[in-house]
């Protein structure tokens, strides 16, 4: 379908389980040369690299913590050095951190949430650039960053999720100030933004709110991860996207419709 990611080098942040797993397989489906990433060598981990396996697909994983800076950077490096470069970077690397009400917040939190969420994409986009750079200039065509947002950053979080909800908002601003600083370098950057997936993000929802919620989509039903992974594709590859930049792509179902 995006016959110009064949042999593309592709890094995907948080991609053991849910949307950045079934984004990087669907990247290595397409040909593409695809890092995995996770904090840990857990079993979704063990499953994520035999998934990659069993399609013959050309990929490594790396085990890195986002939330710290210097994790970052090592991450960029590893890949480069194992793969010669690097076209589209994928930060889907972040998570919900902790449920509390505003009132029972404190820095712990706060810090726990933003490094895990915005840390990590701000200082992977970081290091990359350089490399997404000699991408762009030695195809003539651009680089690309995607990252994941979320129907919360539009809408705010649910009850216990402003932290959440507040850094997924702060992605979406930065892509479009990134677009000022760097669209001269042939570098785009979009947000795929998810509606209510049918993850283990909810998996502390009981049956009453998840009905709750199925009843306000719509299509009458939670999206799936793999709906999701087309919208990456979509927006990594210049042939499809390549005057496409700014933007957030909402996948929801009708959930939520601007």
């Amino acid at each position: 379908m995006f016959n110009d990611l064949k042999n593309k080098k592709v890094l995907v942040t948080g991609s053991t389980k849910g949307i950045g797993l079934a984004a990087a397989l669907e990247f290595a489906r397409q040909g593409a040369v695809v890092g995995i990433n996770s904090h840990v060598m857990d079993a979704a981990a063990e499953e994520a690299i035999a998934q990659a396996e069993s399609l013959g697909a050309d990929f490594a994983f790396f085990q890195h913590d986002l939330s710290k800076s210097e994790e970052c950077a090592a991450l960029i490096n590893e890949f480069v050095e194992k793969f010669g470069g690097l076209d589209v970077l994928v930060n889907n690397a972040g998570g919900l951190g902790i449920r509390a009400g505003l009132e029972s917040l404190d820095d712990a939190a706060y810090d726990l949430v933003f490094d895990l969420n915005i840390r990590s994409v701000v200082m992977t986009t970081k290091y990359a650039i350089p490399h997404l750079k000699e991408s762009a200039a030695r195809s003539g065509t651009t680089a690309a960053v995607i990252s994941t947002g979320s129907i919360a950053g539009r809408e705010g979080g649910g009850p216990g999720a402003s932290l959440y909800g507040g850094s997924k908002a702060v992605i979406h601003n930065l892509h479009r100030t990134w677009v000022k600083e760097l669209t001269t370098s042939n570098i785009r950057f979009n947000v795929v933004a998810p509606g209510t997936i049918d993850t283990a993000f909810h998996d502390d929802k009981s049956p009453e709110l998840k009905e709750k919620i199925r009843n306000s989509i719509p299509m009458g039903r939670f999206g799936t991860s793999e709906e999701c992974a087309p919208a990456y594709l979509f927006l990594a590859s210049h042939q499809a996207s390549g005057y496409i930049t700014g933007q957030v792509i909402d996948v929801n179902g009708g959930q939520m419709c601007p």
